[in-house]
């Protein structure tokens, strides 16, 4: 499944800054074991003097940001579920600073949330594995808006590499 086949009438126009991130040749079990990897040898490589760290007040600390990917991979990954069952039913949004929060993310340790991350990817990569076709383009609805589990998918992918990109460009 390569992302290109996403139609405009699957995802709003907001998630274009995070599907604009993903090569067009990848496909989705590629993307993301690719995207796996390169997301633990990122934040294992992140000093433990940075982790806590943050370049403005206000501005979440690298591992909150690491905890918003967690937490919005989790919601995605129960949207995509929901959706891909053909679930009819509008899915809420989130407020992902009300998450991070309560999330405690800064006095937990880099490799707990390595393993919440892990944990959370594999789940996705299996739920991947069990829809067909027409299970991923099915249109539903998340945040008042049209989505598909494949854009869902796709748009998980390219939020990844936008945050780590502002990480590497703001925090390191």
């Amino acid at each position: 499944m390569k992302r290109h086949v996403i139609t405009k009438n699957e995802y709003h126009d907001y998630y274009n800054t995070y599907l604009e991130k993903v090569p067009d040749s990848i496909s989705l079990h590629e993307g993301f074991k690719t995207g796996k990897d390169e997301v633990l040898q990122f934040f294992r490589s992140i000093p433990i003097e940075k982790q806590n760290f943050a370049y403005a007040e206000g501005k979440w600390t690298i591992k909150e940001v690491f905890q918003h990917l967690i937490d919005t991979e989790r919601i995605f990954l129960y949207r995509c579920f929901r959706l891909g069952r053909k679930d009819n039913s509008a899915l809420a949004g989130f407020n992902q600073d009300d998450y991070i929060m309560t999330s405690n993310a800064n006095s937990k340790s880099i490799t707990l949330l390595l393993e919440e991350f892990t944990t959370t990817r594999d789940s996705f990569m299996v739920l991947l594995k069990t829809l067909n076709e027409t299970d991923l383009e099915f249109i539903g609805t998340a945040s008042n808006a049209p989505i598909s589990p494949r854009a869902l998918a796709f748009i998980n992918l390219g939020h990844y590499l936008w945050h780590i990109d502002i990480v590497k460009e703001r925090y390191l």
